[in-house]
């Protein structure tokens, strides 16, 4: 790494620069990106999903959330880097106090976008747009960008045509006075298009541009070699193939028109190749994002069997789990999960790498195992698994966390347990007005755990697409302000946890889905969730004392609720555990 960050700022004296930003994001902003768009990890070894490296002649630094702190302390050098919360510790801030006077730092303008660029801004630097990426430069040995073929997304999956979707969207463009929409999301341009692909890892998105304009029409910019004639009729003629290549030219074009363009989800390229060319925008949110996450009937029903189908996979790890996998590696029970999935002739793919955490490797909240790290699963030690499928009717993601035993777990771990636990009954049986933003409800999650004097540092829920990315926008629920209220058809999680660093972590994840709920006595209108995830919580570490009635009564029927549906799924020896697992907890 010392060798990399040399030749990175020899670049930099070479360009007149005094430093560099590196985000984590692609030209597509995605989660997920192709190892050629692996830059951050490149340069400074932290492999997170989400973060930012600066590099200035001197110093050096990485900024990642709460989330992977301590994957991010195990993974960067710290002689070489300084390594910092990034709201404890913002960037920003960082630049202010170490950036030379009147610093000029370098970013690639294609994989940042514009909000991105105003929240590092200060009057102490100067940020050039650089023509090319740097990093790419001296990264020698870069990996080809994906090749791989697209795949029509069927109508029996998507529940509505892409004829439908574009021309519902071009009208609310035209009646906004705006010609086109800028759509730089692939999972936005997946949902439109109905077209899957396999270019990232876990989400099924083809790495691709698309202008939606007013009259329902749609430019594609994706590389030729990715469409089939099958996926080419799919399209139809309103529906123009181009070339990456394309691009800058086709946006000058719209020269003297207004453009709506998401500041959050679009690189600030296309803003300032659009204003040069005389284009107005405008900054609205992609006009794909809300619709795509309001799940229509088909994909709700698709959701229900998608779950269902991989509840059968993961009640059948559990039982393996508890009763065979004693002295197992944290990467070889990743590969028997996979393993049950993958039986199933729908099984696509994991939704993201698996979560492993054995004892204190289940603190680490994104932790990824590897050779290096995978511990064995030994006695009396708390195991996470966080994990998820794809499936072409709907994506999944569970978290569970057990205790190995044989011994009793110690009293403490059971009162945190159970506190996670009841966070997330309480969370799953709210019923709440109409217009209510996930922000509202976070605190549901939270109230018992707070009681007890604990919390997590993650936000509380996120929005999963259908059969696309499994952190799907705007909707969440989370600390964070949000202004965007939830919908009947919005599939979010619901994940409480608690982690001790250095010693184990608990989390307790289901998907839940938004749906209207009896209308309130003054005539207003009411939403509920309705559980999608259907598997056991580890009934060893329930204390009846902590949960109360109330919860254990919430438990009890979710349990019962898991038998009915997957009982009759299972046979012989996972069929006997799950009939036990989901057994009524004993009142003391």
């Amino acid at each position: 790494m010392r060798d990399r960050l040399q030749s990175l700022r020899a670049l930099l004296k070479e360009h007149s620069l005094d430093g560099l930003i590196i985000p984590r994001s692609d030209e597509y902003l995605g989660e997920y990106v192709p190892a050629c768009a692996e830059r951050m990890a490149w340069i400074s070894g932290f492999t997170g999903s989400a973060g930012l490296a600066i590099v200035l002649s001197d110093r050096a630094a990485v900024f990642s959330d709460g989330r992977y702190i301590t994957q991010m302390d195990d993974q960067v050098d710290g002689v070489l880097w300084e390594r910092h919360h990034i709201t404890e510790a913002p960037p920003r801030g960082w630049l202010e106090k170490n950036a030379p006077a009147k610093a000029r730092i370098g970013y690639d303008p294609r994989i940042v976008s514009r909000s991105a660029l105003l929240a590092l801004q200060t009057d102490a630097v100067t940020f050039i747009p650089t023509a090319f990426n740097l990093v790419d430069v001296i990264w020698t040995d870069r990996p080809a960008p994906p090749s791989a073929q697209a795949r029509i997304h069927p109508l029996e999956f998507s529940g509505q045509t892409s004829a439908d979707k574009r021309h519902s969207l071009g009208t609310q463009l035209a009646k906004n006075g705006w010609a086109a929409a800028i759509i730089a999301d692939c999972t936005s341009v997946a949902w439109l298009l109905n077209i899957r692909g396999t270019d990232v890892p876990h989400t099924p998105v083809v790495l691709s541009f698309a202008v939606l304009h007013s009259n329902g029409q749609v430019d594609l910019f994706v590389d030729g070699a990715k469409i089939t004639p099958e996926l080419r009729d799919w399209l139809g003629d309103d529906v123009t193939l181009l070339s990456p290549d394309r691009l800058e030219d086709s946006l000058r074009a719209l020269k003297g028109q207004t453009i709506a363009v998401d500041p959050a989800a679009t690189p600030v390229w296309f803003s300032q190749t659009l204003e040069d060319a005389g284009a107005t925008i405008v900054d609205a949110v992609d006009p794909c994002a809300l619709p795509r996450a309001r799940k229509n009937t088909v994909e709700q029903q698709g959701a229900r069997a998608a779950h269902l189908r991989d509840a059968v996979a993961v009640c059948r790890f559990l039982h393996w789990l508890d009763t065979h996998a004693a002295g197992s590696t944290e990467l070889e029970l990743v590969e028997r999960l996979q393993t049950f999935r993958a039986e199933a002739p729908e099984y696509r793919d994991d939704s993201f790498d698996t979560i492993s955490g054995a004892g204190p490797n289940g603190a680490i909240i994104h932790y990824r195992v590897t050779p290096e790290t995978s511990r064995l699963l030994g006695a009396n030690t708390v195991y996470l698994v966080d994990s998820g499928a794809q499936y072409p009717d709907g994506t999944t993601d569970i978290t569970r966390t057990v205790w190995t035993g044989p011994d009793e777990p110690p009293s403490a771990l059971r009162e945190a347990f159970s506190r996670v636990l009841k966070g997330n009954l309480s969370l799953g049986r709210a019923r709440f007005p109409a217009g209510t933003t996930g922000s509202a409800l976070d605190g549901v999650a939270r109230y018992a755990l707070w009681q007890g004097g604990l919390d997590f540092d993650h936000g509380t829920g996120h929005g999963v697409g259908s059969y696309l990315s499994v952190h799907e926008g705007p909707q969440r629920i989370s600390k964070l302000p949000s202004t965007v209220p939830l919908e009947a058809g919005m599939i979010l999680s619901n994940e409480p946890g608690y982690y001790r660093p250095g010693s184990f972590g608990i989390r307790l994840e289901t998907l839940e889905m938004v749906r209207t709920s009896e209308v309130g006595q003054d005539g207003r209108n009411f939403l509920e969730f309705e559980t999608l995830t259907l598997a056991p919580f580890d009934r060893h570490l329930v204390d009846p004392a902590v949960m109360g009635p109330e919860a254990l009564d919430l438990l009890d029927s979710y349990h019962a609720r898991v038998l009915a549906e997957v009982g009759p799924l299972l046979s012989g020896e996972a069929a006997t555990w799950l009939a036990h697992a989901c057994s009524p907890i004993k009142r003391k």
